[in-house]
């Protein structure tokens, strides 16, 4: 559930902050008070689309913080997990927005920065938002094959899951097919090309790191005569009679002589000279043997500088390193082969499309089957709940088709279709010939009311879905979101006082100007200030006591219904 809530410079809002409860809530307000910023806000919150316009005037950013109570077991923090970002069940979930006057936006969750992207994820299976116009994808018949799906996750998804493998198989097959057929005459005007390239550097029989190792040799060969000359002078400094070991080994004697007499100081000394003096004849014996395997060879400069020249012409044509015109060699040979063998490899390739297609068949025949007998149930359910919504000869079906030939897409080769007949005597049809606002407010509730058990949003949120209904309608839907607000928490904009009164929790947004600037606020009604707030949407501007009496009423009325459908 929504914990809290804080908006802070956000169009007209300056600061308000909501602290939510469990159950039932709704916002009324005047028209143009700032009911649907609110709902905006958890929009943002929730992934959507920000502007540099949300920001009030005059104002850096704008800001939105949510904390939400997630049970252990809910979907969100798997997604969390997937994404990285850290969190543990038993503590609240801080979501922050922040949008400057120049249009730029960061989010936080639990402090980590995250994108839009991702942001949206997360959102996703927190807030689910309903208005006027976004219930519409469901009068969209393309994408009622994805409501029908899940509502049937635990039997369709399996088999979908399978289907879906098979496909993805099958699609690269036939792949594979197209490509080689279609590129067959193009790779057969290469295959000469290729096949010289590939003599061209099989022939040089090149090593990887060779070109490093030859170039390591030729700077050695090059300068023979520099590095044995003073290779040969140093050890002669070193090791020449009266020369620099000779100096130091009677340094080394002269110290011994005397090191008896002050052993606490000399004795360390004549110890260091004396390991100097060691490490000293050991390098320049070193410096004699390295002089002596000096190699002086013209022939074998000559053929590195042969080989590298040889190496340098293929790294202009084929790669930046000897590692890369090998690579590049392997492909090719590859290639070559494919094409030599072309025949072959297409008749392998039909064998296995042939094979995968009818994989690919079976699974979306199972998953046929399966759908259908998911869509009495969905169909069954969602008249079930239209009867409670006042429309109890209307019929509903869900219409799932695979005549002809069959059109394979990542969803199977069904046609799934929502159809409705609100009217006795009518024939069904789709969702979308439907024109009373009211029928498609109610509609659009019943199914919602279904697929919020299914996806688990915990916070679902109505913006003036109740448009266009009255009378015993109206009250119906008020209970149905009552009743819904059991499994989830629910937010509702609403005019109708019907709706109001069903309540748990009642917030009233109003609009107030201070110093020509306008702010808009939100009051926790309780007591008399709620019953004033249904009296004015009862009466209009002017409250009267027979509206103030008529609204107690309601709420009286109301909360005994609580209690009955408790």
């Amino acid at each position: 559930m929504l914990l809290e809530l804080s908006i802070r410079h956000l169009a007209v809002i300056e600061h308000v902050e909501l602290h939510c409860k469990s159950g039932f809530h709704v916002l009324t307000g005047e028209t143009g008070a700032g009911k649907s910023i609110i709902i905006d806000a958890l929009g943002l919150i929730a992934g959507g689309r920000s502007s540099s316009d949300l920001v009030r005037y005059g104002s850096d950013k704008a800001s939105i913080e949510a904390s939400f109570l997630v049970a252990s077991d809910h979907p969100v923090w798997a997604a969390l997990s997937r994404l990285g970002i850290e969190g543990e069940p038993d503590e609240a979930l801080i979501i922050r927005r922040e949008i400057s006057s120049q249009g730029k936006s960061t989010s936080r969750v639990n402090g980590q920065l995250v994108n839009l992207a991702m942001l949206k994820e997360i959102g996703e299976c927190l807030v689910n938002i309903h208005g006027q116009h976004e219930h519409q994808s469901l009068f969209h018949s393309e994408g009622h094959i994805r409501f029908l799906d899940a509502f049937g996750e635990p039997v369709i998804g399996q088999v979908k899951r399978e289907y879906q493998s098979a496909f993805a198989a099958y699609q690269g097959i036939r792949k594979q097919v197209r490509e080689l057929q279609e590129t067959s005459q193009q790779a057969l005007q290469m295959a000469d090309l290729y096949k010289f390239q590939v003599e061209e550097i099989r022939s040089v029989k090149l090593k990887a790191g060779e070109d490093e190792t030859l170039q390591e040799e030729r700077r050695k060969l090059s300068n023979a005569e520099r590095l044995y000359q003073s290779a040969a002078d140093a050890y002669e400094l070193l090791y020449g009679n009266g020369k620099g070991l000779d100096v130091i080994g009677r340094a080394v004697h002269k110290l011994q002589d005397i090191a008896s007499y002050d052993t606490s100081k000399l004795q360390p000394l004549a110890e260091q000279v004396q390991s100097a003096f060691y490490q000293l004849e050991d390098a320049a014996y070193q410096i004699r043997d390295y002089r002596d395997g000096i190699e002086f060879n013209p022939s074998r400069l000559d053929f590195i500088e042969q080989r590298l020249d040889t190496i340098s012409s293929l790294r202009r044509k084929y790669g930046d390193s000897v590692k890369d015109i090998i690579a590049y060699a392997d492909k090719i040979e590859a290639e070559l082969s494919l094409i030599e063998h072309k025949d072959e490899r297409l008749q392998e390739l039909q064998r296995e499309e042939s094979i995968a297609f009818e994989r690919m068949s079976r699974l979306a025949s199972d998953l046929t089957l399966k759908r259908m007998a998911v869509a009495e149930r969905l169909a069954a359910e969602i008249v079930t709940e239209l009867r409670e919504l006042h429309m109890e000869r209307t019929q509903f079906k869900v219409q799932v088709e695979s005549e002809g030939e069959p059109k394979f897409t990542v969803d199977g080769a069904d046609q799934v279709e929502f159809l409705i007949s609100a009217n006795p005597g009518e024939p069904l049809r789709s969702l979308s010939k439907i024109a009373s606002g009211g029928e498609i407010s109610r509609i659009m509730l019943a199914m919602k009311s279904i697929f919020a058990r299914v996806d688990r949003i915990p916070v679902l949120v109505f913006d003036e879905v109740d448009t266009g209904v009255s009378g015993r309608a109206a009250q119906a839907i008020a209970e149905r979101m009552s009743r819904l607000s059991r499994d989830c928490q629910v937010f509702s904009i609403t005019h109708l006082p019907q709706v109001a009164c069903m309540a748990d929790v009642h917030y009233l947004i109003r609009k107030t100007t201070d110093n020509d600037r306008t702010f808009t606020n939100i009051d926790d009604l309780h007591g008399a200030e709620r019953v004033h707030e249904l009296a004015r949407m009862l009466g209009g501007v002017e409250v009267t006591d027979k509206t103030l009496e008529h609204a107690g009423e309601m709420i009286n009325l109301a909360e005994a219904k609580k209690l009955k459908m408790a």
